[in-house]
């Protein structure tokens, strides 16, 4: 299917005469309506009169998940949810006015979920034949915000974890020791006390031991890592163990660059995720989708210095469980959150730890029937490389 323009390009002006000296006239020149709309943070669609859509930019493309090819061309109603009022927004500007626009349009489409948003409708040409949809999902200052909240709660875990290291186990092997002099001169029946205090400080210290991973400061090993590479391989040991009678879905953007991260730590994120979504999703009919795609304009701050990266690599992990309660979701990534009976609630706290040091950033989405956690992460560029020389660090096994 051929690709259709957004519009024509602006006819070149012929040159003026030069201005006096000490005047200004302002200069115009032909630019690519399309470079605009791609600028854009927000998805935007062009309707023509009969329907079609016309044009899409990239935001669009990421929010839908499907391609510029597949999109242009698409009768609009085909994309969206049936009696949507979108569609009602569309004939107020074929109609007559200029704009037209509606907050809380829920969009909801097998690929993408529900997402509620606000809608804008803007006559393209007069008359308005043609349209301009906005889709405004919600506000860059809410995604910052969440982002900055993920990595204060990992922090404040790593501060706990040099706390316990240095003023728990310490005390711990003393109150163990004591309990093995006791045990030497006691009862059979007092032996079981003893040894049930042995046991617990075991259990105890065992839990600093999983901790301690946070206090880990040192800087990243980091180099290009294969995305999908990571991904099947946690699937394969996800399919082998705990996720045996999960069904998988994979959505891969093959094109996608390498990111730039440690793959071990990679591995760590992704398989986390995945048996957090094989431990919600129901046991008959359990489903988990894997996806990758490339989006823009996402750039974020590493911590302890001014550097920016671009974060366009974007992987999902998905379930089909009953979604997470209201009450945990400002708190998730907070450590001891957890819903599992045995959990620790350490899982999801060193996943933001992880994220964080990588200078990704990690959000979810949750209803019923489909919860979501996307990890934005960077990618791979040669000029990265000389300034990371730091040695890696080693991840101790799987926290859920």
């Amino acid at each position: 299917m051929a690709r259709a323009s957004a519009a024509a390009p602006l006819p070149r002006r012929p040159a003026r005469p030069r201005a006096p000296s000490g005047s200004y006239r302002p200069v115009r020149s032909c630019i690519d309506p399309s470079i605009m709309l791609n600028a854009l943070p927000d998805p935007v669609l062009v309707v023509d009169g009969s329907g079609d859509i016309r044009y899409v930019n990239l935001e669009a493309q990421e929010f839908f998940g499907l391609s510029a090819t597949m999109m242009e061309g698409m009768p609009l109603a085909e994309l969206l949810p049936p009696n949507s009022p979108v569609s009602q927004l569309i004939e107020q500007v074929q109609q007559g006015r200029h704009r037209a626009s509606q907050e809380g349009v829920v969009i909801d489409t097998p690929r993408i979920g529900p997402h509620h948003v606000t809608v804008r409708v803007t006559a393209w040409a007069s008359p308005p034949t043609m349209c301009m949809l906005t889709v405004n999902e919600r506000t860059l200052a809410r995604k910052i915000d969440n982002s900055l909240t993920h990595r204060n709660a990992a922090r404040s875990v790593t501060a706990m974890a040099s706390m316990l290291g240095h003023e728990v186990k310490n005390p711990l092997s003393g109150i163990r020791g004591a309990a093995q002099l006791l045990e030497e001169n006691c009862s059979e029946s007092d032996r079981v006390l003893t040894r049930l205090i042995c046991d617990e400080a075991d259990r105890i210290v065992a839990l600093v031991n999983r901790m301690e991973v946070f206090s880990d400061q040192r800087p990243l090993e980091r180099d290009a890592v294969n995305i999908h590479t990571v991904l099947e391989h946690v699937r394969k040991v996800a399919q082998s163990g705990f996720a045996r009678n999960i069904r998988f879905i994979e959505r891969y953007d093959p094109s996608l660059p390498p990111v730039y991260g440690n793959r071990d730590q990679l591995i760590q994120i992704f398989l986390n995720l995945i048996k957090n979504a094989a431990e919600a999703a129901p046991e008959s009919g359990g489903e988990i989708i894997l996806s990758t795609s490339y989006q823009h304009g996402v750039r974020m701050a590493l911590p302890g210095g001014d550097t920016r990266l671009h974060l366009p690599l974007l992987v999902s992990v998905q379930d089909n469980g009953d979604g997470i309660p209201d009450d945990l979701r400002s708190n998730l990534f907070d450590a001891f959150i957890t819903t599992k009976v045995n959990g620790t609630g350490l899982g999801l706290a060193l996943v933001a730890k992880i994220v964080g040091d990588h200078g990704g950033v990690i959000e979810f989405d949750s209803q019923p029937r489909r919860t979501v956690f996307k990890v934005s992460l960077p990618m791979f560029d040669e000029a990265q490389m000389s300034g990371d020389p730091a040695p890696a660090r080693g991840i101790r096994g799987a926290i859920g």
